[in-house]
């Protein structure tokens, strides 16, 4: 099998699921797969993005299972998604001065690459304006979780976040109306990719903590709200 594509079994122990589950879910058409050989094979790019489908529409019970299976299916020694390590105070911006759609993902790349982890902020702004042509990722909360539709590891040290809050929302595609509330997701690969979604889906799944977000005075006090939610999820 390529290492670009799961079986039945292999799909399986990454999802944490029964073969015969996998199984009916590809046959109902519910898991993204094709049938070669006789034998069901499943894409690994087209798995990650159904996950992040399923992230993006789960409540906080299925997003914390979510975030420990995918925790799992990685090795016994990986350790848990902390968003405050990923984001640190130079990649926040409260106030982000950006008003259009354009300038929103360009300066959330700049922030990224104050850290030193991204080492092309254009190549990635190209990427993530490219993910939002195909489907908007703002939230119909005002949150856009910003990311390229694959992982762009030539141009990352390692994963790194980038937070901006705009004083005021602004359109941002798709029905969620005005968004002034921006991640952006710079991971090194797909698996990392969805545990940073999962965990900072279910960050931002608390009403009140994200008004006190988008009421901090400044970076700092954001990092700090972003780490005792850290403690919080993690509790």
């Amino acid at each position: 099998m390529a290492d670009d594509n799961f079986d039945i079994s292999s799909l399986a122990t990454y999802l944490h699921m029964l073969p015969a589950q996998i199984t009916k879910l590809a046959e109902r058409d519910k898991l993204p797969g094709r049938r070669v050989g006789g034998q069901w094979r499943f894409s690994r790019a087209e798995i990650h993005h159904w996950l992040e489908d399923r992230i993006g529409a789960s409540d906080d019970i299925q997003l914390a299972k979510m975030e420990t299976n995918l925790e799992r299916a990685k090795s016994r020694d990986s350790q848990e998604i902390q968003i405050a390590t990923l984001l640190p105070v130079e990649a926040i911006a409260t106030p982000l001065l950006a008003r259009t759609r354009a300038s929103v993902i360009s300066s959330m790349c700049e922030l990224a690459a104050n850290t030193g982890m991204l080492w092309d902020p254009e190549k990635m702004a190209e990427a993530v304006t490219a993910r939002e042509a195909i489907h908007p990722t703002a939230l119909d909360i005002g949150v856009a979780l910003l990311h390229p539709r694959r992982p762009q590891s030539s141009i990352l040290g390692e994963s790194i976040l980038a937070l901006g809050i705009t004083g005021q929302g602004i359109p941002f595609g798709g029905t969620s109306g005005l968004t002034d509330v921006f991640f952006l997701i710079c991971a090194t690969d797909d698996h990392q990719h969805l545990r940073i979604l999962a965990r900072l889906s279910r960050m931002i799944n608390d009403p009140d903590w994200l008004a006190s977000l988008r009421s901090s005075a400044d970076a700092i006090e954001a990092h700090r709200l972003i780490t005792s939610r850290d403690e919080e999820i993690t509790e």
